[in-house]
């Protein structure tokens, strides 16, 4: 087995590890009123799986359901209507899955049950903005944070306070009836008020807070000024804030997070170790700037007596500076094949457990000390790319990006240098 075919095995063996049917049957315990209903609710990139496998367990139980996936993420599902929406960025259709979410929640009678399925990406898929603010607003200000290199804690703390569906308000929507949420957590550290934006979580953040993002991201001025408008009106009280921790609303709620990126890393652990590579495990933490995270990686490598495999999860950042096209596990995966001497036996793997990296087809990239010149005899220059937050075309040129397709499970990204 080549470096390359070993890297590509050790992520299916993690993906593998991250597959939401035994999650959701390990977690999905029902004791209900006879008299009670299910409505299987779910956003996210993986959700559209989860409510096929909650649809085998609940069975009859259901009285209604609908879930919001990203463009492609679908699943069969027999009695859950499944909708696809935009993501990153958010479209009309998400718009018109959020009023369908929250009617349905606000149906639901007190000795009712709403199962929500979240993951990642369930955040863009269900914009709701806040009157007056425009679904074009909300737009633009969750690209300007995107382009800004926000973290997902920054960004959230902006969704939470345009909208009403996130930061505790689908929980709220749903009282008196009980609530579970299953969630596959594609953030660091797993803080449920994050994770799509904690829509049946309590809130720690504020309207303050919001504003802060906005300030220190150097875009209290650019984004559209509905915005800070509504942030100044809720620190004079005029607007009510998120549910808070203690808000009796959450005695009724449960939130359970089934999956994480431990099942990515000791997975990939596991398979490194039984294809003849040492296995170091450096974090599950990864974070900063893709490009820089990237040169300290391979230097970390080098220090490792081959045959090794050095892996990490996490999920690193980019802040858009070009006019380019990729995604921070392409440009985690340029920027290390430039550290690349010609004499480094390394071949490293980027991408994301969701199958998908940035607004792009691919998942990453698997790239080696060949990378930069094979992109150069296809009429491409690495350095120039990499300025440009062009990773994408590189790669596609030097044969190096990793296209998997839509993996249905999202656990945060998975790095891993093989040194042979």
């Amino acid at each position: 087995m080549t470096p390359r075919d070993a890297a590509r095995s050790i992520l299916d063996s993690a993906l593998a590890a991250g597959d939401v049917t035994p999650l959701i049957r390990r977690h999905l315990r029902l004791d209900l009123p006879r008299r009670a209903r299910v409505h299987v609710l779910g956003c996210g990139k993986a959700s559209g799986a989860m409510a096929a496998v909650a649809e085998e367990v609940v069975g009859d139980r259901i009285g209604d359901g609908f879930v919001v996936v990203k463009d492609g993420h679908g699943a069969r599902a027999r009695r859950v209507p499944i909708a696809e929406a935009g993501h990153p960025v958010p479209d009309a259709r998400g718009l018109a899955a959020s009023w369908r979410l929250l009617e349905l929640a606000r149906g639901a009678r007190e000795d009712d049950l709403v199962l929500f399925l979240v993951s990642g990406g369930g955040s863009a898929l269900t914009p709701a903005p806040a009157p007056p603010i425009t679904l074009a607003e909300k737009r633009e200000v969750t690209q300007l944070l995107l382009d800004s290199g926000a973290t997902i804690g920054e960004l959230n703390a902006v969704r939470k306070h345009v909208s009403l569906f996130k930061g505790g308000q689908l929980a709220r929507a749903a009282w008196p009836a009980t609530v579970l949420t299953l969630a596959l957590s594609d953030v660091i550290g797993d803080p449920l008020d994050v994770i799509a934006s904690g829509p049946t979580a309590p809130d720690p953040t504020t309207f303050a807070d919001a504003r802060e993002v906005l300030v220190r991201r150097g875009l209290a001025g650019r984004v559209p000024a509905s915005i800070p408008r509504r942030f100044e009106a809720g620190l004079r009280g005029e607007i009510e804030e998120t549910p808070k921790p203690g808000d009796r609303l959450f005695d009724r709620v449960t939130n359970i997070v089934i999956g994480n990126n431990r099942l990515i890393t000791d997975a990939a652990v596991a398979t490194a170790d039984r294809l003849g590579y040492r296995p170091h495990f450096a974090t599950r933490e990864l974070q900063g700037e893709a490009r820089e995270v990237a040169r300290d990686f391979v230097a970390r490598a080098r220090g490792l007596e081959a045959p090794a495999c050095l892996i990490a999860g996490g999920e690193t950042t980019v802040t858009v500076k070009g006019r380019g096209k990729g995604g921070r596990c392409q440009e985690f995966a340029l920027s290390a094949a430039l550290e690349l001497l010609p004499t480094d036996r390394m071949t490293i793997l980027a991408a994301g457990t969701d199958g998908t990296d940035g607004p792009t087809d691919a998942a990453g990239a698997i790239v080696d000390a060949g990378s930069v010149g094979r992109g150069a005899a296809a009429g491409a220059d690495a350095r120039r790319a990499l300025e440009d937050n062009d990773a994408y075309r590189f790669l596609r040129a030097s044969g190096d990006l990793l296209v998997s397709g839509p993996t249905r499970t999202n656990l945060l990204d998975l790095y891993v240098v093989l040194r042979s």
